[in-house]
């Protein structure tokens, strides 16, 4: 029996394929979600290879503080030691297209310090065959003040 990390491996390694994995899902933000919920577990898990195949080469992330990353420098920062203590998304909305999909979310995230609240914003390319992430940026949620309130 497959541990849940080792189905969500298996299962993300099936779905980078377009054609052959899209017609499993009821539809396609279905799938997108699926993908994206396999890219968090990899990138927590630290599955570089997997990774690897999740991210366009183009891929950029512009970090919480505000900071972008190639896919090379972010994928290198996971590679080299523990990252991620914790992301755990909630409910995510989808907007899809033929050939492109953006998914927006709130999540929990641990650097290494306290858990935080954050929105993050994931956009999806269909190249080739394969869905990969090509941009994502995580905003921190901040705590109401009286003023915005």
């Amino acid at each position: 029996m497959r541990t849940s990390h080792e189905h969500l491996v298996h299962s993300a390694k099936l779905m980078i394929n377009h054609r052959e994995n899209v017609a499993l899902y009821a539809d396609l933000a279905e799938f997108i979600c699926e993908l994206e919920k396999a890219r968090v577990h990899a990138l927590v898990a630290r599955d570089i290879a997997l990774c690897w195949q999740l991210h366009a080469p183009e891929y950029q992330l512009i970090s919480v503080p505000g900071r972008m990353f190639s896919r090379e420098r972010y994928l290198g920062l996971i590679e080299s030691g523990p990252f991620y203590g914790q992301w755990t998304p909630r409910t995510m909305s989808v907007r899809v297209s033929e050939r492109m999909a953006i998914v927006r979310y709130e999540a929990t995230l641990r650097l290494g310090g306290e858990p935080f609240e954050c929105w993050h914003t994931d956009s999806w390319e269909l190249i080739g065959e394969h869905w990969q992430a090509v941009w994502s940026q995580g905003t921190k949620i901040s705590a109401p003040t009286a003023a915005s309130a």
